[in-house]
């Protein structure tokens, strides 16, 4: 994104709220211009992503879903309608993100990301953000990014609680040791079954919301660069008691991918 694009007078007071802003300006937008995102998932925290990522102007959006819109969606899904009910949903977020925000390009990729096709659906983008429902996925984007030296932005959310980080294991942190990767958060998959699903347990649709935004929002700011960068650190977000708080956690050297003997998988 050496040679960034310039701001059409109508994308100028599109994103004017964005532009007056110090920390974003005119350099920031045109940022956000130029970058490509993948967006896995167009499930409960992808729809609100999808929405204020193309809100915000982000110049290309890549959505990866095989799913179809249900009934059962449209009680977190803000991004669909009962209209929509039976198409796929890369195709009804693929319209919906146009009629928001005409200025952004959204490509609609409807396959199931497997090991063995994503790192052909992340090569080409500049951030990917996971909001994916189960571990197997997390963690085949999750150590695909770390090859391909992409920055991940990935949420999860339970009934009525929820969490966010930001990955650049593939980078070195202030004291020259490696950016922990998401098997030092979590080293092991959960037990098949251990923990039920959102259709055997239910979620909150707002939470999914709330999630999806701030998701949304530490995308912009890994591309424009402002505030404090999630790297290292663990949002966790208890709704039932209205308690956020964050951990830091860190490397781990005994890790597959980038510690002390490290060979890969």
């Amino acid at each position: 994104m050496a040679l960034l694009p310039e701001l059409t007078s109508e994308e100028i007071e599109r994103y004017a709220r964005h532009i007056v802003l110090r920390d974003v300006g005119g350099a920031g937008q045109r940022k956000l211009k130029a970058s490509k995102v993948c967006v896995i998932g167009a499930g409960g925290l992808g729809a609100p992503l999808l929405l204020y990522l193309a809100a915000a102007g982000v110049g290309e959006i890549h959505v990866v879903d095989d799913d179809v819109v249900s009934e059962s969606n449209l009680q977190r899904q803000v991004l669909f309608g009962v209209s929509d009910l039976g198409q796929p949903k890369v195709e009804a977020a693929a319209e919906a993100l146009r009629r928001l925000n005409p200025h952004v390009r959204v490509v609609g990729m409807k396959t199931r990301l497997v090991a063995d096709n994503v790192r052909a659906l992340i090569e080409s983008c500049d951030v990917i953000a996971d909001g994916s429902d189960n571990f197997d996925t997390r963690y085949i984007v999750s150590d695909a990014c770390f090859y391909a030296k992409k920055p991940l932005v990935t949420a999860a959310v339970g009934q009525f609680d929820g969490s966010l980080t930001t990955l650049r294991p593939f980078e070195t942190g202030p004291d020259g040791s490696p950016n922990p990767t998401y098997r030092c958060l979590f080293p092991h998959k959960p037990p098949p079954g251990s923990l039920p699903t959102c259709a055997e347990a239910g979620v909150l649709g707002a939470l999914t919301g709330m999630v999806g935004s701030l998701m949304a929002l530490e995308v912009i700011r890994e591309i424009v660069g402002f505030g404090q960068s999630m790297v290292g650190r663990l949002a966790l977000f208890d709704l039932a008691a209205m308690r956020f708080e964050t951990l830091s956690y860190g490397w781990d050297e005994d890790n597959p991918l980038n510690g002390r003997k490290a060979g890969g998988l």
